[in-house]
């Protein structure tokens, strides 16, 4: 019986690897090459830093959401604009930029990186209103 049980786990695997070679792994081929995944908007992707309308926007609320995470005693200051922003297609960016954190009347300047997407997508009608943008994470501040 051990004998025929060691000759059936091969089988079985053997099965197991040709179907996943020959049959799974084709549909997947298949899916990745349709327009499944495929997101149309207006918003491009940019693999260098740009500046728009939507950037200074999406800077805007990612301080604002800096802001309203941090304790009642630490206080923070921001530039005027940020160091680089990037935009990752369907009004999905990331903004890299300075805060001036004060906790317990001790400063410093910390660097983060903020990723912020905004909901609606090609409407734009709502783009001012913060409760239509979605913050993906922070990075580079201590105390969020």
């Amino acid at each position: 019986m051990k004998k025929y049980s060691t000759i059936l786990l091969i089988i079985g695997l053997a099965v197991l690897l040709l179907t996943q070679q020959k049959v799974v792994m084709p549909l997947v081929y298949d899916v990745i090459k349709s327009d499944l995944f495929l997101v149309d908007s207006k918003d491009k992707a940019s693999q260098i830093p740009v500046s728009s309308h939507l950037t200074d926007i999406a800077f805007k609320f990612c301080n604002q959401y800096i802001v309203s995470k941090l304790s009642p005693d630490t206080s923070a200051t921001f530039s005027e604009k940020p160091i680089n922003s990037w935009s990752l297609g369907n009004y999905q960016y990331v903004i890299n930029a300075e805060a001036n954190i004060t906790a317990n009347k001790i400063s410093s300047s910390k660097k983060y990186v903020c990723r912020i997407s905004y909901k609606n997508g090609d409407d734009q009608s709502g783009i001012e209103n913060q409760d239509n943008w979605l913050i993906n994470g922070i990075a580079g501040l201590d105390e969020e």
